[in-house]
Formats: structure tokens, sequence, C-alpha cells
């Protein structure tokens, strides 16, 4: 454990509490959630009825969405884009899992460029030594004939997904690691990545969103062993290390940037943020966002200011 300066409070104890703080809020999401669908469901047969509500709702989006959507996604999402619904599925018909990992659901019309109707993209929280947050699945999409937006990048990762390939990275001796070759697909995949620019692309690669490799059993595993060692912590005993996580401290010491690059493969870098911004601020203010798009623009039979 770290000590604070001319403290006896550790980092760790810190850490403890913004947990608890976390777990709290977490609680909270649960109880909005269920309380909230109603509303939810009420506001959706009322937006069903107005013309491309959703897609102007989109167009009006805020900055963290809107710099994700390039002019040919903005031109397919106005004209067929129906319907956007987000579910908190880990708890829904009484389940007990977190309520923060989402489903985002977009309904689509006939369009120029895709054969879907529904797409639909799932995220899971999980936990790790090193990271807590979103993680995915890619989504395949039934593009037409010659007008896949992504080039050819969501079908790549897709087809690397399915090969079931984990980390690039694989242990070789204590605090030593190599790097695996490269598959097939995943060499395909990097030629793809590295003959485009990813700064400009579409906002369809968004379903191709992997992110941490965390599976549900590691996820819960982490989870289990963090409140133990907040628990030792709390009671004044000392919190055991074991031999996996000595390893990790002696490869940290001893990495390279030759293994800084294990979400080299990530077509969408800033997948979970998008999600986050969809979720947390563009569903629960949609109707503000509609309404932004015709407050500097009253109807004709509004009365004129004076």
């Amino acid at each position: 454990m770290t000590t604070l300066e001319n403290s006896t409070v550790t980092y760790e104890q810190l850490a403890d509490i913004e947990r608890e703080f976390e777990e709290v809020e977490t609680e909270i999401l649960r109880q909005q959630y269920e309380m909230s669908r109603p509303l939810y469901e009420k506001r959706q047969a009322l937006v069903s009825q107005i013309p491309n509500f959703w897609a102007l709702v989109m167009e009006a989006a805020p900055p963290e969405i809107d710099e994700h959507i390039q002019p040919l996604d903005s031109a397919v999402l106005l004209s067929s884009l129906m319907s956007i619904s987000v579910r908190r599925f880990e708890i829904e018909d009484g389940g007990k899992g977190d309520p923060r990992s989402v489903a985002i659901r977009f309904e689509f019309t006939e369009n120029d460029y895709f054969e879907d109707k529904v797409l639909e993209k799932k995220f899971w929280y999980r936990y790790s030594d090193d990271y807590t947050g979103l993680v995915s699945e890619p989504v395949a999409i039934q593009w037409k004939e010659g007008k896949d937006l992504t080039d050819g990048l969501l079908t790549a990762v897709k087809k690397v997904w399915d090969e079931g390939e984990g980390p690039q990275q694989k242990k070789v001796g204590k605090g030593k690691k190599e790097r695996k070759p490269l598959t097939a697909a995943q060499q395909a995949l990097k030629e793809k990545m590295e003959s485009m620019s990813l700064g400009g692309v579409s906002f369809f690669a968004w379903f191709g969103f992997v992110g941490a490799r965390i599976s549900a059993e590691e996820s819960k595993a982490n989870l289990e062993k963090e409140r133990e060692h907040a628990r030792l912590r709390s009671e004044g005993k000392e919190v055991p290390k074991d031999e996996e996580e000595e390893e990790e401290e002696e490869e940290e010491e001893g990495e390279d940037d030759e293994f800084d690059d294990d979400d080299d493969l990530e077509i969408f870098p800033e997948g979970d943020d998008l999600a986050q911004a969809i979720v947390l601020d563009l569903w629960p203010d949609a109707l503000r966002y509609f309404s932004t798009l015709f407050i500097a623009s009253p109807s004709p039979s509004s009365p004129a200011s004076s």
C-alpha cells in the first residue's frame, strides 16, 4: 500500500471510498431506470408521430457525437433513421446485473446503403486490474453492393472477432511478454487501417468497437477481489499479493514501447465514449435537442415579437 506523505492514510483507502460512492451511484441508476421506463415509453409513443424526429435529433447532436458523423453518414441518418432506443439489458425483467451495461438500438427504413432495418450494439460494463468500463462485440452490417461506408473496416474487424483470437501478447515467463504473430485476418485488418485515415472514419465503424478483452468471469473475479481487499483494509488487515500481481509488477518494470499498442487493431478507439454520449446525453435529452432546431425559427402562426 502507498501512504500519503505526512499521513497514515493510503491511496488505496481513498480509492475504497471512491468505490463506495460509485456503488451508491450505481444503485441510484438501477432505481432511476425502473422508475423512468414508463416515461420513456410514453415519450416514444409521442415522438413516433413526428416525422424524422430522431434524424433531426442526430442532426442537432452534441459535439461528442457530431464529430464522428461524416457527410455520407448524415445523409443516411437524415433519410432513413426512424428510431433510437436505449435499454439496460442486464437489469431487465428483474435481472441483478450491472445497470451500466447498455444496448443501443437504431431502426431504419429502406435505404441505398444497407439491408438491415435494425442495428443494435450491446456494451457490457466490465472490471479488470487496469481498466473499468464498457466493452463490446462487433456488429455486422449487410452492406449493399459498393455501398460500404466503412470501406471494409467493419467486415474486417468482424472477421477477426469471429476467429476468436484474443490479445496479441502472450506470457512466456515471469516478467516477460512476447507478441503473438498476427493471423491472416488480423494482418489484413492492420493493413486496411494503415491505408486509411481513421480520423475521418464513418460513424458506422462504431459498430465494430470492441474495447478491452475482459470476459464476464474475469470481471466478476476482479470485482470480488477488489471488494475483499477493501474489506481487509477497512479492518486494518494486510492485503496479500497473489503471484499474478507480483508478475504484473515485474512486467511493468520491464516493459518497453514495443508492447504499448494492444489496441492497434481497434477501428473506433473512442467507441465507449461515443456510447456514453448517446446513453447519458442524446437519449435522455432528445426533446431538448429536437427543440433547439426550432427555437430560432418560430412557426408562421406564432405572433412576431415586438
